[in-house]
């Protein structure tokens, strides 16, 4: 699809996580995949419910943004795609494909 889905799919997940967690780009069985963990989990983990190579995540524990959004989530999360480091994204990509 278009960045835009993408964009809009990832933010929707992030928005959706009930408390505490992450919202996760990862590469499962040579697909990339929208995941979401809770809490301190991650998608390496044996309970993960979709494990996968991290390519990128957005932190939506409360801490990560309370300070400057307070319990404006959805403000955070559209603020997320403006410091992305895409060089990163595109390296970690690789990695898990490669």
């Amino acid at each position: 699809g278009t960045f835009e889905n993408f964009k809009k799919e990832f933010s929707n997940a992030a928005k959706k996580l009930f408390g505490s967690g992450w919202t996760w780009l990862i590469v499962s069985d040579g697909r990339l995949v929208i995941t979401s963990t809770s809490n301190q989990d991650n998608p390496i983990m044996d309970i993960a419910e979709v494990k996968g190579f991290p390519v990128f995540c957005i932190d939506v524990w409360e801490h990560a943004y309370y300070l400057k959004y307070q319990n404006r989530r959805a403000d955070y999360i559209d603020a997320f795609w403006n410091i992305v480091n895409w060089d990163m994204v595109s390296k970690r990509f690789k990695k898990a494909t490669s």
